[in-house]
């Protein structure tokens, strides 16, 4: 049996939430540690194209943390062909993995759904003058 918390919303106010296991091996308040640090590091990653961060460009689409520890994160691209397609994952992986008390990272690239302008936050939102 699983449990949904939120983790964050996006710039419509959605909450964004994940799935925690009612039975996970770690203590709620490491998890929402984890979590919170996993977005600290997700948010130091830039596409060198854009000034604004991944993670309030709406490029990440899933972070499970496994009991384990280990981390496993769905993201996408603002395009298939974006020039870093290549080497964001290991930014990513890298950030991640610096976090304290992580395990392994495992980083998937993903373009189902395709990403679009609405999955930005407003701060990204303005900080690219989109309105």
């Amino acid at each position: 049996m699983s449990e949904m918390t939120t983790i964050d919303t996006n710039e419509a106010g959605e909450e964004l939430r994940t799935d925690v296991a009612a039975t996970s091996s770690i203590p709620a308040a490491e998890l929402d540690r984890l979590t919170n640090d996993i977005i600290g590091a997700l948010k130091t990653v830039y596409d060198p194209e854009i000034p604004c961060d991944i993670y309030e460009l709406g490029l990440i689409y899933k972070v499970d943390i496994e009991d384990d520890r280990s981390i496993n994160i769905d993201m996408t691209l603002t395009a298939p062909g974006c020039p870093v397609a290549g080497e964001m994952p290991g930014w990513v992986q890298n950030a991640v993995e610096a976090v304290p008390g992580i395990g392994q990272v495992n980083v998937e690239m993903v373009f189902d759904p395709p990403w679009s302008p609405e999955r930005m936050s407003d701060e990204a939102k303005v900080a690219l003058n989109w309105y």
